[in-house]
């Protein structure tokens, strides 16, 4: 049945009307849209993309159980995770760093838990822009390398070269170039698809450079179960990947807004920050258990959603369901992996910079003034922390990059004396957006 309080509030009702076929094609159209940074996360870090399909199907699910179907919400791979778990399988190992994304989906549940009992206020106390926007810069400039390394030809590391340099450039500018017209000059739907169409032009470049190998996929089953992986619980793996999950709580609570704003609801009510915040925790957690990356709401999604009008959770239903489904169709996944290097570091340029624009863009909305010898203090040490490589600890156990910034970020936050009043507080943001609900409804 349709939502009353979405009739009340003047929001378009015609997607709850809708036949199921039509709300089939409608999930079908959302999993399009978030296809193409899906896959892409478990491809950069080792993972396997029929997984991360798989877990990303459940998790949405997992979520919509725990919200009661509310919020028109597919959650998939987190792109805040890149660097920590690239690090974690290369160091631990993949069953080892999928045992420290099940403690980080904990995370979420005892932070879900805590604002069931306390509010939200904590969260904005612990971790306000000046801290969530250096620690997020870092996310994406610390990834910089592996990407200008792939765009190049060479393995993230740099350490062996792939592809011929020329040939290389060709194929990753190609890809960057067109995932940048998509994104700028794109219309409607399409605007929304701009990493597939990079990764799309890409390949075909690719493919004519003689870079694309087709045999596993020709060699290989139609139909396969995906490649699950028990995880195993390294205390160090832990300790490394534990402060990473707190900023994306953080977004989250935007993530929460955004689709609120949307759609006119005010979700940190109804269903509950709490329960949002619970559904990120358990599939997360859930997708650990299984091999998959950690889950998060998805922007992409978002954005369809605000495009077509489609504010039926159901929707996402469907969508999961796809995802499962395609999971178990072997030679897409194999075909998944035959995506060479250069095409994915092209891509990876925009992407990464835009992961650092976005922590500049939380600095700057949050009219953080760094003449204030504070914030200056907090931003510039977090960022050479964690750009520069600083690690603490010894050969058997060690802080270093996103873990340790983020860590030294919110223990300066809480014990640098304020010098002046915090602008920015969660009640601000909650109140920007109830102005956006109500122009909603007017």
């Amino acid at each position: 049945m349709p939502d009353n309080s979405l009739s009340q509030s003047g929001v378009d009702q015609s997607s709850f009307n809708q036949p199921t076929w039509r709300n089939a094609l409608a999930g079908l159209q959302m999993l399009f849209v978030a296809f193409g940074a899906l896959v892409l996360m478990p491809l950069i870090t080792g993972l396997d993309p029929s997984v991360a399909l798989f877990t990303a199907g459940i998790g949405t699910l997992i979520f919509q159980f725990i919200t009661k179907q509310q919020v028109p919400i597919f959650l998939a791979s987190s792109f805040v995770f890149i660097a920590p778990i690239a690090y974690s399988v290369q160091t631990w190992g993949i069953a080892a760093a999928m045992g420290s994304l099940f403690v980080s989906g904990l995370v979420y549940v005892a932070i879900a838990a805590l604002v069931a009992v306390r509010g939200a206020g904590f969260l904005h106390r612990l971790m306000p822009p000046v801290v969530t926007g250096p620690i997020i810069m870092v996310i994406g400039l610390s990834l910089a390398p592996i990407a200008v390394n792939m765009a190049m030809g060479k393995t993230g590391d740099g350490a062996a070269e792939l592809f011929p340099y020329i040939d290389s450039l060709i194929v990753s500018m190609s890809a960057l170039l067109t995932t940048l017209l998509v994104a700028t000059l794109g219309k409607g739907i399409f605007r929304l698809l701009p990493i597939m169409a990079g990764v799309f032009v890409g390949y075909i470049m690719a493919s004519i450079m003689g870079m694309v190998s087709t045999e596993a996929v020709a060699s290989s089953e139609w139909f396969a179960i995906p490649n699950f992986i028990t995880p195993e619980f390294n205390l160090a793996a832990i300790l490394f990947m534990l402060p990473v999950a707190i900023a994306p709580a953080i977004e989250h609570v935007g993530d929460i807004l955004a689709i609120g704003s949307v759609t006119g609801k005010d979700y940190t009510k109804k269903p509950g920050l709490h329960r949002t915040l619970l559904g990120d925790g358990i599939a997360t957690s859930t997708a650990a258990l299984l091999g998959g990356p950690p889950n998060t709401t998805y922007s992409e999604v978002t954005g369809a959603v605000m495009l077509t009008k489609m504010f039926n959770p159901r929707i996402m239903l469907w969508a999961a369901c796809f995802a499962i489904i395609l999971a178990f169709v072997a030679k897409f996944g194999i075909a998944l992996q035959t995506i060479p290097a250069p095409v994915m570091g092209g891509i990876l340029i925009l992407l990464f910079g835009s992961i650092a624009g976005v922590g500049m863009n939380i600095l700057v909305k949050a009219q953080v003034d760094l003449a204030d010898q504070r914030n200056l203090v907090i931003v510039s040490t977090t960022l050479v922390f964690g750009i520069g490589g600083m690690a603490i600890g010894n050969s058997d156990f060690s802080l270093q990059g996103i873990s340790l910034c983020g860590l030294v970020a919110v223990t300066m936050n809480l014990l640098l004396p304020q010098t002046k009043t915090d602008n920015d507080s969660l009640e601000q943001e909650q109140a920007i957006a109830k102005d956006l609900i109500d122009h909603n409804r007017s």
